[in-house]
């Protein structure tokens, strides 16, 4: 319900904002409603009101609302709310698609070639691949500590340790996996819903294979993969199985 009026909030301070004069209770239900929301006068009227209480709008006379900086603020707000659960609907529904035993395939498959993928960077990186590489890990830091997604930082270190490995075939292997283009956001979005992280196992890679332990390096990927695995098994035994017991329920 808090969620419905969040957006109701939003198309109604995005109407005001898009107009080019102060508009009111009866233009916001007929614009709504060309969007595919039919509400009542009265209940525009409402709400308006209720913008009005908050500072997020100002009446002018009888013509109207306009919005106010508070009330532009909001909206862009409520803005990037929209996207980021639209964007979350979305890999729901990716996640659906692929399943479970998929996802698992997948990082089984990238275990088996990143783990040799690794111990290979460890044993032929250059200086400057290293450089790179921490590079990469420098950004993935700053973009936990801002909050940003990290789905590209993560596909650009393991191409980076996939390059510094210098075997074609492995390489091509894993660029046929990454094929499946949702994959790294599907993984982040299942780490951030149990609560994961990959900064510090990607730290612990990079380690290993600054120190050329190809041993260690191998063993790290291994655990980061395993990680992930663990990751989604959770994932759907919390998810999943909440749904099947709500849906029982019913």
């Amino acid at each position: 319900m808090l969620l419905e009026k969040q957006h109701l909030f939003y198309m109604i301070l995005k109407t005001i904002a898009n107009s080019h004069v102060p508009v009111g209770s009866g233009y916001i239900r007929d614009s709504l409603k060309m969007q595919g929301l039919d509400i009542s006068e009265a209940t525009a009227g409402r709400i308006l009101r209720e913008l009005d209480i908050k500072g997020y709008t100002e009446k002018v006379g009888f013509k109207g609302r306009y919005l106010t900086a508070s009330g532009y603020k909001k909206m862009k707000e409520l803005e990037q709310e929209h996207r980021i659960n639209h964007y979350g609907n979305e890999l729901v529904n990716a996640i659906k698609v692929t399943g479970k035993q998929e996802l698992l395939d997948i990082l089984t498959a990238r275990k088996a070639i990143e783990s040799q993928l690794a111990k290979l960077a460890a044993q032929f990186i250059t200086p400057e691949e290293i450089h790179k590489m921490e590079e990469i890990i420098q950004n993935q830091q700053e973009h936990v500590d801002k909050g940003i997604s990290i789905a590209d930082d993560d596909i650009k270190f393991h191409k980076a340790i996939a390059q510094a490995a210098k075997n074609r075939v492995l390489d091509a292997a894993m660029d046929l996996i990454r094929q499946h283009g949702q994959i790294s956001p599907i993984l982040e979005y299942i780490r951030k819903e149990v609560k994961s992280t990959v900064l510090l196992d990607h730290k612990n890679i990079f380690q290993a294979i600054v120190s050329k332990d190809t041993e260690m390096a191998e063993k790290a990927m291994i655990r980061h993969i395993e990680n992930l695995a663990n990751d989604v098994k959770k994932y759907w035994e919390i998810v999943y199985n909440n749904e099947e017991n709500f849906n029982g329920d019913n």
